[in-house]
């Protein structure tokens, strides 16, 4: 489907237009009827799929028709991150472009009090559309400083994200500031029994729309280096030689100076910055004891080829908008498989090729494979790169492991001791 056919106003379909967007993603061909129509509606969609457009677009449609008040908050939308509200705002800005008296403030925490004052006076002043992270906008409703009993539309961007990172109660405190007179949009990238939860807390008779999850983009080259733990960080430095192209005209290593790698922790965040820094690696930190100044010069700087290896934690793996990404670095197999199709989804897009790259240590190894489960194909597993050693085998332990247990079960087992050795043998 064309965004053409769909019931826009002239306005939105020009920036559409100059944006060169011109045909609707499947979340989008879904999810737009609905809300123009005045439905609630949850949508279960990953990262990449056009969901933000989904939402905003006929939500700004509705605002540009001059219905709305004028003076009040018309619209909030919660976001996990100060990078995904940023970006949301961004975005808002270029679908809006042709529309006239359309105003959006981004409310975000980890600033400084001029900040936070700035904030209170564009709140105050009025804005039609709200971009806020949870903490944030309760720090400026318990200080009174804006309205909600007039707000249309309650829209929560990533709500699995929200409620992993503890905003439940947030939500439902935020919530519980709006009117009952109000349109709740939810989208969430998966679906477990606490966003159901939400769901039935805050959504009215809501419409579901639901696109499966993808598997990574055909375009990944997606392999796993399984190694020892103490192997990694020599490992890495051999992945990231080519970064070192640009210092040498004579390399004939391809340029590479757009990777992500991602750490479980923001203190091996730390480390692994300070370790490739010193081996003359072009590093950039990303992690929340970061002021958000800083946060915002690191991102400009890689989005800018200052910086061409941006080490990080999830915090990055959704809503960051950077097309040119040629390589991702999991250090770490993330513990829920779905992450790992966020974190490679950082590259391969607008039809690029890419590369994901996985380093399996033997406590990693049953993650691994729920994520080839996930995606329903098996990920290569190369040797090592040379002077980096040999992958060590992971299965072998694991069935060591088993064979103990059927035979200390078959010891107090009696007459039934032949049981356990029979079931031994089947699996």
């Amino acid at each position: 489907m064309y965004f053409d056919e769909l019931d826009l106003s002239d306005e939105v379909l020009d920036a559409l237009d100059a944006m060169n967007f011109k045909e609707c993603t499947p979340i989008q061909e879904k999810a737009i009827p609905p809300i123009l129509a005045g439905r609630d509606i949850i949508g279960v969609a990953q990262t990449g799929t056009g969901k933000t457009a989904a939402y905003l677009l006929p939500v700004l449609d509705e605002l540009s028709s001059g219905l709305y008040p004028k003076n009040a908050v018309n619209c909030i939308i919660m976001a996990p991150t100060r990078e995904l509200a940023q970006q949301i705002d961004q975005q808002v800005e270029g679908f809006g472009y042709y529309l006239n008296g359309v105003s959006s403030v981004a409310v975000y925490g980890g600033n400084d009090g001029i900040r936070f004052e700035q904030e209170r006076r564009g709140l105050e002043t009025g804005a039609d559309i709200i971009i806020a992270t949870p903490g944030r906008l309760i720090s400026h409703l318990q200080g009174g400083h804006i309205d909600l009993t007039q707000t249309s539309f309650f829209i929560l961007d990533e709500a699995d994200r929200m409620l992993d990172m503890g905003f439940y109660d947030d939500i439902i405190k935020i919530a519980s500031y709006l009117g009952t007179d109000r349109q709740t949009i939810m989208f969430s990238a998966t679906m477990p029994e606490n966003i159901r939860k939400l769901a039935r807390t805050i959504l009215h008779d809501p419409v579901e729309v639901r696109i499966a999850v993808s598997k990574p983009a055909e375009k990944i080259k997606q392999i796993a280096y399984l190694c020892h733990e103490g192997m990694k960080q020599k490992l890495v430095e051999a992945i990231l030689e080519p970064t070192k192209a640009r210092e040498s005209a004579e390399s004939e290593q391809p340029l590479l100076d757009r990777v992500i790698m991602f750490a479980s922790s923001k203190m091996k965040v730390k480390e692994l910055a300070i370790a490739l820094k010193r081996k003359g690696f072009n590093v950039g930190a990303m992690h929340s004891d970061l002021m958000q100044k800083e946060r915002d010069e690191i991102m400009y700087a890689f989005k800018n080829r200052r910086v061409n290896i941006l080490i990080a934690t999830d915090i990055v793996s959704r809503g960051i908008d950077i097309d040119d990404v040629q390589l991702v670095i999991n250090y770490d197999v993330p513990r829920d498989a779905e992450d790992y199709v966020h974190r490679v989804g950082r590259t391969a897009r607008a039809n690029r090729d890419g590369e994901a790259i996985t380093l399996v240590s033997s406590k990693d190894w049953h993650y691994l494979l729920k994520i080839e489960q996930l995606i329903e194909a098996e990920i290569e597993k190369p040797d090592l790169p040379e002077g980096c050693g040999e992958k060590p085998q992971m299965n072998a332990p694991q069935q060591k492991k088993k064979k103990k247990y059927y035979k200390k079960s078959a010891k107090k087992g009696g007459r039934n001791h032949k049981k356990s050795d029979k079931t031994l043998k089947t699996r």
